[in-house]
């Protein structure tokens, strides 16, 4: 068998061949033609020629269960040979364009900047609240005597 050519072609081309012989008055009996025809299977098919040779007795085996089980086998092996080919064509990268990667660039800094006016705003009100709470400031000139920040409590002592 070819590797390109169907179980059906096949088959027919051996019928051929047999037919042929026959004329020339070489006689091939059922279990001579299901023996060659599995030694003429490629190596993808020797399991099932494998699994067929142990389940069956092939002195016993008619052509046409051989031919039966073949083809069905031919439609499996074509059924995920589409699938790997399917499965390898999923597989390819997609192709990513240059606005989409402009927009995600666009929104990092968007986002870096929200976060950056969140932090200002809070350390502000924080700066605000510790400064305002009550507590009195030293003077620069004088660090031993406590005053308010204008100044007020020195005119009054």
């Amino acid at each position: 068998m070819k590797e390109t050519e169907t179980i059906v072609e096949m088959i027919t081309r051996f019928t051929e061949i047999v037919n042929g012989l026959e004329a020339l008055g070489r006689v091939i009996n059922e279990s001579e033609k299901v023996m060659k025809i599995l030694r003429s299977l490629p190596s993808k098919w020797h399991t099932k020629v494998t699994a067929i040779q142990e389940a069956k007795d092939l002195t016993k085996l008619p052509m046409e269960e051989l031919l039966g089980s073949l083809m069905t086998y031919e439609i499996s092996l074509t059924k995920q040979l589409q699938e790997s080919e399917d499965k390898k064509k999923k597989s390819i990268a997609l192709k990513a364009t240059t606005k989409e990667e402009e927009d995600v660039e666009e929104e990092k800094p968007s986002e870096e900047n929200d976060d950056l006016a969140l932090i200002t705003r809070k350390l502000n009100k924080y700066m605000r609240c510790e400064r305002f709470r009550g507590k009195k400031f030293t003077s620069r000139r004088n660090p031993s005597r406590e005053s308010s920040s204008h100044g007020d409590k020195e005119k009054w002592e």
